[in-house]
């Protein structure tokens, strides 16, 4: 069995804002390789590796839950260069800021929906904790081919209200 591991907590953090150049994948999920391709291309064009730009991932849609032509996902590098138009459909955005609750998970890809579950259905009805206006996403700390899938680390974040918000609504 491969082993897949996370972290013994949830941890709360307060994140900055994120600029980040994004290409938007719409459509089927079996499709998203093609997407990743086109999107690393693209970084190497204008020298975005991982090594200087942290790569993200925003994830709108469930893929088990969405039909394959509404499924949403942003492949995302972090930047604070201007976005020209280009060829590859790059456009630029920004992460928002504020409170996140975040889980690490180290492992292939396929165990990603179970560390989503972890956090979203499990961490999160128990922590007393609200959503914030923006969809959960993550950070792509190591992947691969740069380490072998099953060391690769990811950290999920889910984007809260902040506690005066909380309070304020209570």
């Amino acid at each position: 069995m491969e082993k897949r591991t996370y972290s013994e907590s949830v941890a709360l953090v307060e994140v900055q804002d994120v600029r980040v150049a994004v290409l938007e994948h719409r459509g089927d999920p079996a499709l998203i390789g093609n997407s990743v391709r086109a999107f690393i291309a693209w970084r190497k064009t204008v020298g975005l590796s991982p090594a200087v730009s942290a790569t993200f991932n925003i994830l709108y849609d469930n893929p088990f839950e969405t039909a394959p032509e509404a499924f949403r996902l942003d492949l995302c590098a972090a930047t604070q260069q201007d976005i020209a138009p280009n060829e590859a459909g790059v456009v630029a955005k920004v992460i928002p800021g504020g409170r996140c609750a975040v889980l690490r998970y180290v492992g292939a890809d396929h165990g990603l929906a179970e560390a989503l579950s972890v956090l979203c259905a499990d961490w999160l009805p128990r922590s007393g904790e609200r959503l914030r206006e923006f969809p959960i996403y993550c950070q792509r700390v190591r992947f691969f081919p740069e380490v072998p899938e099953h060391e690769a680390i990811t950290d999920l974040f889910l984007p809260l209200r902040s506690r005066f918000s909380t309070l304020a609504q209570s």
